[in-house]
């Protein structure tokens, strides 16, 4: 049976704390779009107060989370345990995409690691928290992070990385502009 709080507590902060990954989904609102759910990993995620978190979100192969934020701004991040006791934490809310050299970027970003393959913040502020068993959820050995993203990024350099954002990360899959793509216009 799930527990629910409006607010995130020290426990929530604790289990999440223990999580090497989490899970973000979101989705547009026409009924034929596609709902997006992504991994992330990375040392991404903080908890910004008892209502707000965010994470640092790095150029990948879509944008879809940030073209559903600007579209209807619903949010759910899903943390699992994979090792120890059986628990999963959801947090619903209302998410913005934070753009480098913003006001709000200036804010958010000195409590990331920012790379320079980071594209964007995500922040939410949290309506919900949402705790259940997990006891569906398998066991798994943590081995490590990957480091993949950072030689990738590295190898095609700055000029590679806007390369790729202007390819891949203005539209989302259903043609909805992104952040990104309001803020080239």
């Amino acid at each position: 049976m799930g527990t629910f709080s409006d607010t995130i507590t020290t426990a929530h902060r604790k289990f999440v704390g223990r999580q090497h990954m989490f899970f973000v989904s979101t989705a547009p609102l026409s009924s034929d779009g596609h709902v997006n759910l992504s991994p992330k990993g990375l040392d991404c995620f903080r908890f910004l107060s008892d209502k707000e978190v965010g994470y640092m979100d790095l150029i990948s192969s879509g944008n879809e989370t940030s073209a559903h934020i600007l579209e209807n701004g619903r949010i759910t991040l899903m943390f699992c345990s994979f090792e120890g006791p059986p628990s999963i934490l959801r947090l619903y809310g209302k998410a913005v995409t934070i753009l480098p050299g913003t006001d709000l970027w200036d804010k958010y970003a000195p409590q990331f690691i920012i790379h320079p393959s980071t594209r964007q913040l995500i922040v939410a502020e949290i309506s919900l928290v949402q705790t259940s068993c997990g006891w569906g959820v398998p066991l798994f050995d943590y081995l490590g992070q990957r480091d993949i993203h950072f030689k990738w990024a590295a190898k095609i350099g700055q000029e590679g990385l806007e390369e790729y954002i202007e390819e891949n990360n203005l539209v989302s899959l259903d043609g909805l502009p992104t952040s990104l793509g309001l803020s080239k216009e």
